[in-house]
């Protein structure tokens, strides 16, 4: 069991955490025709804005409600229902999420009520599923933003099995997959690769891979997203075979659904590294009924020849990781796999997860922390988001970049981090960061006599051999 150090400081110096707002928005960035918008001055959400831009270097669809100072002191209701109403006629968008930020729930906002006024007042936008979350960012991170968000549009659109005449295993082969955010587009992707072999049809819920993998369309412009997780299939969840949840951070949001549907969960904290794999791999044999194919069979063989190649380099190696608590404890996993040693484990924000990560100490805190931390135990290479960089710089070792946002990369959202594959990939990428970055190899040996003219060492040679004779 870890112990937790809790802060120390007034302040952050060098922040790791991204904002509970952006959390709930990237949930919502994963749902068909969707729209978040953050209840906010204008600055929050340019600021969000940002981030996504440049993390995915796509244009974002994110909306404000331009709280300013009036609106601030007086109350911002006005301001969220005619946002509402705005974005409903506008652009017609099948979800609008209404997520707070740290000055709405400061001024002392009811979103809820908000939304229920807008109900009232506009029956003709019935069509129109309005989301409200609070997601204050002076609390939590973009994991429990993500988590609340996605758990509340579960509340509001996925319909109960008894209203809905829902009934476990009624479609055969579908099953719902709830994905943490750690998982980029390029992991869904490969994990829908995986589900198809066991002649599955996964639901992601939601589903970055069809909405933010950086695929061209017709269209010149969209007021909202373009592709992602339908609402129609929210109202399928009920039906499926089971439910897959990867990730602790989305355990309340798997109880709710599982609650509404009846649906069985299968619950994996990450699919980082054999053994996680493994677990993936058996749930969706016993789920299918299916014999485990046997290119998923040689990929795992080669998932081991890897390690075996890699255990020279990653052995012993220690290592800083500075991540949101799901990311955090599956690299913990994979490289304590490996044999390596993690000397400095920072997270953003104090969750039950963090209890059980197999860790002497994990400090929530900032960059500055894991700087310090790395700095006093010898460490020797760093996993971290883009933030982290300029950190492993000044302690002279590699970084391997992972997480949100990556903004000196390019393709980074793109990147496939599970399965047996991605797990081969990973460690070839860490074996490789210690090859270049070594400092431990056999000095070369220079010959006192390289320093000098030829022919001097010549001259020397043949008056020593005049002397002999």
């Amino acid at each position: 069991m870890a112990d937790i150090l809790k802060r120390n400081k007034a302040l952050s110096v060098n922040p790791l955490k991204a904002s509970q707002p952006i959390g709930g928005s990237l949930a919502t960035l994963g749902f068909n025709r969707a729209m978040p918008m953050l209840h906010g001055s204008q600055g929050c959400t340019a600021f969000a804005k940002v981030f996504f831009v440049r993390h995915f270097r796509e244009p974002i669809p994110l909306q404000s409600t331009a709280m300013d100072q009036g609106s601030s002191v007086m109350g911002a209701d006005e301001n969220v229902r005619e946002g509402i109403k705005t974005i409903a006629e506008k652009s017609r968008p099948a979800l609008i999420t209404i997520l707070t930020t740290g000055l709405a729930e400061t001024q002392g906002c009811d979103v809820q009520r908000n939304v229920r006024e807008f109900r009232e007042a506009n029956p003709q936008f019935a069509d129109v599923a309005v989301v409200a979350v609070n997601t204050p960012d002076f609390t939590g991170s973009v994991e429990t933003g993500y988590a609340a968000t996605l758990t509340e549009i579960i509340r509001a659109v996925v319909p109960d099995a008894k209203e809905a005449g829902t009934y476990p295993g009624k479609r055969k082969r579908q099953v719902n997959v709830l994905v943490s955010y750690m998982l980029t587009p390029g992991d869904l992707e490969a994990l829908r690769d995986i589900f198809e072999q066991f002649r599955l049809r996964p639901v992601f819920v939601p589903d970055l891979s069809d909405s933010l993998d950086g695929c061209l369309t017709d269209e010149d412009f969209s007021p909202v997203t373009i592709g992602g997780t339908p609402l129609s299939e929210m109202a399928t969840l009920g039906d499926a075979l089971a439910t897959v949840v990867i990730g602790p951070s989305l355990t309340k949001a798997a109880e709710l659904l599982e609650e509404k549907t009846g649906v069985p969960s299968y619950a994996l904290d990450h699919l980082y590294g054999l053994k996680a794999n493994d677990a993936l791999i058996s749930a969706l044999a016993e789920i299918s009924g299916q014999v485990v194919p046997e290119r998923i069979e040689r990929q795992r063989s080669q998932l081991q020849d890897a390690m075996l190649d890699t255990h020279f380099m990653l052995g012993q190696l220690r290592i800083a990781i500075a991540a949101d608590a799901d990311l955090l404890n599956a690299f913990v996993d994979l490289v304590q796999e490996m044999g390596a040693e993690v000397v400095a484990a920072v997270t953003s924000c104090n969750v039950p997860l963090l209890a059980r990560i197999p860790v002497a100490s994990i400090k929530i805190g900032d960059l500055e922390d894991m700087e310090h931390i790395g700095k006093a135990n010898k460490v020797q290479l760093v996993i971290g988001n883009s933030h982290a960089v300029d950190t492993a710089q000044r302690l002279g070792i590699p970084i391997l970049r992972a997480g949100f946002p990556l903004y000196d990369i390019i393709g980074g959202y793109q990147k496939t981090w599970i399965g047996y594959r991605g797990t081969r990939q990973t460690l070839f990428d860490l074996a490789n960061l210690v090859i270049n970055y070594s400092h431990e190899e056999i000095p070369v040996y220079r010959s006192i006599y390289a320093q000098k003219p030829a022919n001097e060492i010549t001259g020397l040679n043949s008056s020593k051999a005049l002397s002999c004779q």
